[in-house]
C-alpha cells in the first residue's frame, strides 16, 4: 500500500461522530466525488476502507443506503450509486442547496461553523479527492476537484483553520496543496490522522539527520583534501629549498618545522603542532611553514 493508502485507512477508522458531523463528511466526500447533481449521485473508489465506511456514513447522516453497489472485479475499485430524486433532495437539502433549480455547487459555509464539522468535511474532501505523497521522497499534499467555485471557497476555509494552501489549475482540475511537512502533519492530525502525521514527522527527522551527516562527511571530506593540498605544497617547498642547497641556511626553528612537515605529512596544522617539541601553537606553525614557502618561492624566482 502506498503512503496515502495509509492515511486513508487511518481516516476510515475514525469514529463517525455525530449526525452533523456525518453530513459534514459526506459533504466533503460529494464536492469531489465523480459525480454530484440533481439527478444522480455516483462515488467510485479502489479503497476497501472507504467502500467499507461509505455506506456507514450515509446511513448516520441521512438514514438511507445508495441505491446502486458494484464492484469491479479486474481493478478492483467499487462503486456508490444515488439516482431516487427523493434522496438527492434530501440530501441537497441537509447541505442547504435550493432544491426547486439548478444544482449550482458550492460550499455552504454556513453548515461548517463548528471545527468538528469542518474537520469532518475536510476529511471526506481527502477520501474522495485527496492524496499525499510518501514523506520519504517529498512533501505534498493536494485535492483535486473540477470545480472551480468549490476550490476557490475550500480554499478560503483553509485559510480561515489556519492553513494556506497553493493553487493551481492542471488538466481541467482546480489543485490545492501543500509542501511544507509541518503543515501536512497538522492538516492530518486536524482531520483523524496522527499516526500518519508522526510519520511525516519522522521522514523529516530522519532526513535531516542523513543531511545533517552528509554535510559534516562532506564538510570532513574537504577539511582533508586541504589538509592533503597544503601538506603536499609545503613538502614540495621543502624539497625545492633543500635541493637549491638553501637549507641548512635556514634558522633552526624553520629546520625544525621543515623535518617535522617531512616527517607527519597526513596531520593537520593542530595536530603537527602538538607533536612539535617543543609543542608550539597552530598560529605559530602555520606562520613558519608560510615562510618556508615563501622561501622557495624566493628561490625559484
Amino acid at each position: 500500500m502506498s503512503f496515502s493508502s495509509d492515511v486513508k485507512a487511518e481516516l476510515c477508522r475514525t469514529e463517525i461522530g455525530s449526525k452533523t458531523c456525518a453530513v459534514a463528511e459526506c459533504y466533503g466526500i460529494l464536492l469531489f466525488s465523480n459525480t454530484f447533481s440533481g439527478s444522480e449521485i455516483k462515488i467510485i473508489t479502489g479503497a476497501e476502507c472507504f467502500a467499507s465506511r461509505l455506506p456507514k456514513l450515509f446511513h448516520r447522516a441521512f438514514g438511507m443506503a445508495f441505491d446502486q453497489l458494484s464492484g469491479n472485479n479486474e481493478t478492483g475499485r467499487k462503486s456508490f450509486g444515488i439516482t431516487d430524486r427523493g434522496k438527492i433532495g434530501k440530501i441537497l437539502e441537509a447541505f442547504g442547496y435550493d432544491t426547486g433549480g439548478m444544482l449550482s455547487l458550492h460550499v455552504n459555509l454556513g453548515i461548517l461553523e463548528e471545527d468538528p464539522a469542518r474537520e469532518s468535511f475536510i476529511r471526506g474532501a481527502f477520501l474522495a479527492g485527496g492524496s499525499v505523497t510518501d514523506p520519504e521522497k517529498r512533501y505534498h499534499l493536494e485535492f483535486v476537484t473540477d470545480h472551480y467555485r468549490v476550490s476557490r471557497e475550500i480554499t478560503a476555509l483553509f485559510v480561515d483553520m489556519g492553513f494556506e494552501p497553493k493553487c493551481v489549475v492542471r488538466g481541467g482540475n482546480y489543485i490545492m496543496y501543500f509542501k511544507q511537512s509541518s503543515v501536512i502533519e497538522d492538516l492530518l492530525t486536524t482531520i483523524g490522522a496522527p499516526v500518519s502525521a508522526m510519520g511525516v514527522m519522522s521522514a523529516k527527522i530522519e532526513k535531516d539527520i542523513t543531511n545533517s551527516v552528509n554535510r559534516k562527511v562532506n564538510c570532513d571530506t574537504a577539511n582533508v583534501t586541504k589538509t592533503v593540498e597544503a601538506s603536499a605544497a609545503q613538502i614540495a617547498a621543502i624539497r625545492n629549498i633543500r635541493e637549491r642547497k638553501a637549507f641548512e641556511e635556514l634558522p633552526e626553528r624553520l629546520r625544525e618545522t621543515a623535518r617535522l612537515r617531512e616527517e607527519y605529512p597526513e596531520l593537520a596544522l593542530s595536530e603537527l603542532a602538538r607533536v612539535a617539541d617543543p609543542p608550539v601553537t597552530k598560529s605559530c606553525l602555520n606562520h613558519r611553514l608560510r615562510k618556508l614557502v615563501e622561501i622557495s618561492e624566493k628561490l625559484s624566482g
